[in-house]
């Protein structure tokens, strides 16, 4: 059973923690927390779960009052290719529309532009580079009402 929820204990949110380090920043060997955590405090954190099992995390955050961004989007590596992270940006979508968002921006990587592309997102072009070694580019999609 799939299951998406914004983590509320602490054992979910040491969780989530873990898999966005993992994922985000330990391949790169940056220490723990160096996971940008500015803005969680009021950001809407979600964790996806199948059978109690954390499986992709991500945040969305206010931009202004009619755009939002997907941060830190992350699946489990092993699981990568399997339609989680479609799953978790769908339900960043509609949670974006509810909060009455018009647009929904993102940062992401090289590899992952074509994933973005096939949702619908827009590709600017490049953003930043994260620690100065790999190179985002910044999407965006205009959300339906």
């Amino acid at each position: 059973m799939i299951e998406v929820k914004i983590p509320k204990t602490q054992q979910e949110w040491d969780s989530y923690y873990d898999l966005r380090y993992r994922i985000l920043r330990e391949p790169l060997g940056k220490e723990r927390g160096s996971e940008r955590n500015e803005g969680d405090e009021t950001a809407t954190h979600f964790a996806l779960f199948e059978n109690k099992e954390l499986i992709a995390v991500a945040r969305l955050d206010r931009v202004d009052e009619t755009t939002c961004q997907a941060r830190f989007v992350a699946v489990e590596a092993h699981l990568q290719g399997q339609g989680y992270g479609k799953k978790i940006m769908i339900t960043l979508e509609n949670e974006a529309v509810a909060l009455g968002y018009r647009k929904l921006v993102l940062h992401a990587r090289d590899y992952a532009l074509p994933f973005y592309e096939k949702l619908g997102y827009t590709l600017v072009g490049p953003s930043y580079k994260l620690f100065d070694v790999l190179q985002h580019f910044e999407m965006f999609k205009i959300l339906a009402h």
